[in-house]
């Protein structure tokens, strides 16, 4: 209780107590602990950029940086080799913008309901059922892909061929094969991104302020509308973050997509045909090799490091910026 003194005409006059911040033993313990943690998770991942980067010396200086990110195709057999990520690359992206594009409404209304609607012991289940979800190793996912479910979706690819081939990249050929598709690939990843995606909207749903949410419904608003009114501009910036998080995760993915796509070096616009290839696949693909490919594989791996890297860090700014950033940890 606050100090109090004696005032002339008798009332008392309170004095302000000082607060000093005096952390416990173990509270200095854990914040260094936390500090050199993060210490050493920088250092490592400016010790695999250098890695990279060194590693990728002989194929910047033979092909060129610019020849390299702007040509497609990898023989690394000829002279001069003829090396470019540029069809890779637009392989990854494809692949990483059908999967979020499958992912991230699913990931907004697995956690809408979560929140808003499952009762509390649904909820604990619902929560770890999709947490178990990024448990599953992608090697399971890329042979269920590749052996299950490229068969089965084959109709729906050829569905779609049918009547959407207004659509330039839905288009399919007089006897195209539809196995092992970008499509397909993006449909296995989509899986893989979902449990990242929903987790991340689902802690910046749980945020919003009660006393909003019960505003609204005082106000006469359905359920529904409260979400729409008050739920989902409060999330915008949560729905943002965990988009991009789920983008970089699927930039990424390796081994399912070494299943399920050919490994050609080449773009391919035509999603639901076979062909195309992501950067992180075809590295896993042609592993080994001699000391030039080794470092084309090393420069392919550089330039998914920085856009990995880069969509990573912009997904923390925007959450940051947001109303919602202040109860959400990327």
């Amino acid at each position: 209780m606050a100090a109090t003194l004696e005032h002339p005409t008798g009332a008392p006059e309170r004095t302000r107590r000082v607060v000093a911040d005096d952390p416990a033993h173990i509270d200095r313990w854990f914040d260094r602990a936390t500090l050199t943690a993060g210490i050493v998770v920088l250092v490592l991942l400016v010790l695999v950029g250098v890695f990279l980067l060194l590693r990728s010396r002989q194929a910047f200086s033979e092909v060129g940086i610019f020849n390299f990110l702007t040509h497609q195709g990898f023989r690394t057999d000829t002279h001069p080799p003829k090396v470019g990520v540029l069809g890779l690359l637009s392989g990854t992206v494809i692949v990483a913008v059908i999967a979020l594009t499958i992912a991230l409404p699913f990931g907004v209304i697995v956690a809408l309901f979560i929140t808003e609607y499952a009762s509390i012991r649904v909820r604990k289940y619902l929560t770890t059922l999709v947490d178990l979800l990024a448990a599953v190793p992608s090697l399971i996912f890329g042979i269920w892909g590749a052996y299950y479910l490229s068969a089965q979706v084959v109709p729906l690819e050829q569905w779609i061929g049918l009547h959407f081939s207004w659509v330039p990249f839905l288009q399919i050929d007089q006897g195209a094969k539809l196995v092992g598709s970008q499509f397909i690939a993006g449909l296995v990843v989509a899986l893989m991104v979902l449990p990242i995606t929903a987790s991340v909207i689902r802690e910046t749903f749980a945020q919003t302020p009660p006393g909003e949410k019960e505003a609204a419904l005082a106000l006469g608003s359905t359920r529904w509308g409260m979400i729409r009114s008050v739920v989902l501009p409060y999330g915008r910036g949560g729905i943002v973050g965990g988009a991009m998080l789920g983008l970089g995760r699927a930039l990424g993915e390796t081994i399912a997509v070494r299943f399920i796509l050919g490994g050609v070096p080449n773009a391919s616009f035509k999603i639901l045909e076979n062909g195309g290839s992501t950067v992180a696949g075809f590295i896993a693909t042609r592993a080994g090799g001699d000391t030039f490919t080794v470092s084309a594989l090393m420069a392919a791996g550089l330039v998914l490091f920085g856009m990995t890297l880069a969509t990573n860090m912009i997904a923390s700014v925007v959450v940051a910026r947001s109303r919602s950033g202040a109860g959400v940890e990327l």
